[in-house]
């Protein structure tokens, strides 16, 4: 990744522009880094349920029958051939059972970057349900192509099934936005005033913008703003705004786009020092420690 903070944040010249959020999607969304390691396709006895490990996200497709989802409290969902299911934080208290024939299902384990604009996987619900109607015209294509990637043995195929997961988490969740019923930062790019000021922070990083300003972009009083943006985002608008710098400046860093110095400066900070507090803060160590490409493998923690 080289050239200007600016180019970092280039929306691509196909997105609709003139609208409230443009493609701030796609800028959002790039800041969400995962690693997918390991794709199973999975038998279910009538009556048992899928063994999903605990502390990692998942990601399903119901090959063959039906998935009941059994969870306290809470009204029963059927999850129908052809559905996915997206599990940011794993199954939680939820039991995925075949309750009444057998089923078969291709389960994708992956991990968060933990990392990744702390706040957005938090603000994701514990279950993502796209159903075959939705999700047919993508989902038909891709999951053939990953499982002829799992029986790959060539080198790189551990690479392409991390990508490919990448890319159905990554379709889920526009699938996801695109009904308008999100909640948390996605259902901020879908609140016209919110996504104003989210747009020109993604657009302008260098800016330093106040709070009056971004308040004035969304039309909103400074108050009635930052309550919104709070409430809807899981972020004060000020330390969003850090965050994201944050963010392009760790992919700078991986990317060894220039010295740790030079990179303080294109984000906005006035001293390298300044810079390296914040920069350990957010991601647990200094700026200089900063070895791995976005794509690499991180530290699950």
């Amino acid at each position: 990744m080289t050239g200007s903070l600016e180019n970092l944040t280039d929306l691509p010249d196909g997105g609709p522009r003139g609208g409230a959020s443009g493609d701030l999607l796609s800028h959002v969304l790039a800041q969400i880094r995962l690693t997918g390691d390991h794709v199973r396709s999975w038998d279910v006895a009538r009556s048992q349920s899928l063994d999903l490990e605990a502390g990692a996200a998942h990601v399903l497709v119901v090959a063959e029958g039906a998935l009941h989802v059994e969870e306290a409290g809470a009204e029963a969902a059927v999850i129908d051939t052809g559905d996915l299911v997206l599990l940011p934080r794993g199954p939680g208290g939820a039991r995925l059972v075949a309750s009444q024939a057998p089923a078969s299902a291709i389960v994708c384990r992956f991990w968060f970057d933990p990392h990744s604009l702390r706040g957005m996987i938090a603000a994701l619900p514990e279950r993502i349900h796209i159903r075959r109607a939705e999700g047919a015209g993508w989902l038909e294509g891709i999951v053939p192509f990953l499982m002829v990637e799992v029986t790959d043995d060539e080198p790189g195929a551990a690479l392409m099934i991390s990508r490919i997961i990448d890319v159905i988490v990554i379709r889920t969740l526009r699938t996801w936005v695109k009904r308008g019923h999100t909640t948390g930062w996605l259902g901020a790019l879908s609140d016209p005033r919110i996504a104003r000021a989210l747009k020109v922070v993604h657009e302008r990083p260098l800016q330093r913008w106040s709070i009056d300003a971004l308040a004035e972009a969304a039309g909103m009083s400074r108050s009635s703003f930052c309550e919104r943006f709070a409430a809807l985002v899981g972020r004060s608008p000020l330390r969003y705004q850090n965050e994201w710098r944050l963010n392009l400046a760790r992919d700078m860093l991986a990317a060894r786009d220039a010295r740790v110095g030079a990179i303080a400066l294109r984000v906005g900070y006035e001293s390298e020092a300044a810079f390296s507090r914040a920069y350990k803060a957010m991601f647990g160590h200094p700026p200089r420690d900063e070895t791995p490409s976005p794509g690499e493998d991180r530290s699950r923690g």
